[in-house]
């Protein structure tokens, strides 16, 4: 591995933009009426400040421009979320000047049963620069060879039950607007075409942070509760047009989630904490 990969930094200004606030409040079918300036930013909305600025002729060939660190390509031409990392060390001001820091945190490349991976971590803090808010956030990827085609043994479905559950089925705008958010134009997401025919995927990927917000969203919104730090790992995609079953349970000071996809095949996995 080059080891100048690993710790390639980068620091940029922003700005907690009430325009981009109100649009996140669009997508999720909420009023805004509340999201003014000097208000705080919902936990997880501040994905739209993590967007990466990689220019359209440097994208990786699967298009996807990296959260504020380009990421290399290593031969590897497939990347998945493999799980992310969010702590609240006090909201974002709706309007306020934001510092945002993103360093590649960890690169290990490594032998398989299934082939040659690599497994990156990309952290990042956004800071107000005269206030107090501050989020967290450490994002693990997976890097892969070409698709080897479909598994050969699916895994096995659940029976669902849990103290709270929620049906949501993601559409194919809905993944264009969370990804337009986040300019995120990672082609699994976007090109049905290039998800089926490159990936060998059955349809568009419903991004990771997408399906972590709607979680957080149900638990903020549907049972009230206001997040503060969660940990997700991902274990299978999610398909546009396809139900996905949000199951919580409550687990020390929070809630447990899992997120299952229409066949009852387990997805995503969180602990969430609250205040």
């Amino acid at each position: 591995m080059n080891t100048s990969i690993q710790g390639a930094h980068q620091e940029r200004a922003d700005v907690c933009s009430a325009a981009q606030t109100r649009r996140i409040a669009a997508m999720l079918d909420l009023e805004d009426a509340n999201l003014c300036e000097g208000a705080p930013l919902p936990f997880g909305w501040h994905f739209f400040l993590l967007g990466g600025a990689t220019r359209r002729s440097e994208l990786r060939s699967d298009g996807f421009p990296g959260f504020g660190v380009p990421l290399p390509d290593l031969g590897l031409p497939r990347l998945l979320l493999g799980g992310r990392r969010i702590e609240c060390q006090g909201a974002l001001r709706i309007g306020s000047d934001i510092r945002r820091s993103s360093r590649i945190a960890k690169l290990k490349e490594k032998d398989t049963p299934a082939g040659r991976i690599a497994v990156v971590d990309i952290e990042s803090t956004l800071a107000e620069v005269d206030g107090p808010g501050s989020i967290q956030e450490t994002q693990t990827y997976l890097m892969l060879a070409a698709a080897p085609g479909q598994a050969s043994k699916p895994p096995e479905a659940a029976v669902i039950d849990a103290e709270f559950t929620k049906i949501i089925t993601p559409d194919d705008t809905l993944l264009f607007q969370y990804s337009a958010l986040g300019f995120n134009s990672h082609k699994i997401h976007l090109d049905r075409a290039y998800a089926r025919d490159v990936e060998r995927l059955p349809d568009l990927v419903v991004n990771g942070g997408l399906a972590t917000l709607l979680v957080t969203e149900a638990v903020r919104v549907d049972l009230g509760a206001d997040p503060i730090a969660i940990s997700t790992r991902h274990v299978a995609p999610l398909y546009s047009n396809r139900k996905m079953t949000i199951a919580l349970d409550r687990s020390g000071q929070g809630w447990s989630a899992r997120i299952y996809d229409e066949s009852n095949i387990l997805a995503a996995s969180m602990e969430i904490t609250c205040k």
